[in-house]
């Protein structure tokens, strides 16, 4: 049967007489079609899955390449910036150098308690007592506190607390507490907690 005799049969045919589940008896030109139209359907659900699974790993290499741009963006700027940071970091380690230095080590804190006592006789006060208390380990430093008990007058405890500031190693002072005193004339009982620090060593036991 040629194209024309095809053509012929498939306009002849009625679609009511259509049986689905004998689709040999279907003219050669409705099977045909048919058969065109399922590829077409199965190259087209093909192709647009294909589409999707590259638009897919599209957006994935599109986010990789914006990560990748930041992270370059980044170390161009440190890189840029490399004599500056290194200037920072010079500055830092001085500055660290220097307040440790501020830091009295163990051999020296007698030495500090002489500074603090001489402190407070130089401005008039009579020191009653000056202990180290127990060590209190931080993370980077280890606490030093001292417990300070001594008698002077307003104007003499206001010199001594101003001259704890001109000392050579850093002590903070805390916990004051100023009461009159029971001797005669207006004289004032002071306790405070003075602490100093040293700096916690990567082998310290304590």
């Amino acid at each position: 049967m040629n194209l024309t005799e095809q053509l012929k049969a498939l306009n002849e045919f009625d679609l009511a007489d259509l049986d689905l589940d004998n689709m040999g008896s279907w003219p050669n030109a409705l099977k045909a079609t048919v058969m065109v139209l399922l590829f077409l359907l199965l190259l087209g659900a093909g192709f647009y899955w294909h589409i999707e699974d590259l638009n897919k790993r599209l957006a994935g290499v599109e986010h990789e390449e914006q990560s990748l741009r930041q992270d370059f963006e980044k170390k161009a700027f440190e890189a840029a910036n490399l004599d500056a940071y290194k200037a920072q970091l010079a500055a830092m380690e001085e500055r660290f150098g220097a307040l440790v230095a501020q830091l009295p080590s163990e051999t020296e804190v007698p030495g500090l308690l002489e500074d603090i006592t001489d402190k407070g006789e130089l401005n008039g006060l009579s020191i009653k007592r000056i202990d180290l208390l127990d060590e209190q380990a931080e993370t980077f430093y280890v606490e030093l506190p001292i417990a300070i008990e001594a008698v002077g007058s307003y104007h003499d405890l206001g010199a001594f607390i101003s001259g704890m500031a001109g000392l050579p190693r850093i002590v903070t002072l805390h916990d004051f507490e100023i009461i009159l005193s029971d001797g005669a004339g207006p004289m004032l009982d002071m306790s405070i907690q003075a602490k100093t620090y040293r700096y916690r060593e990567v082998d310290d036991g304590v």
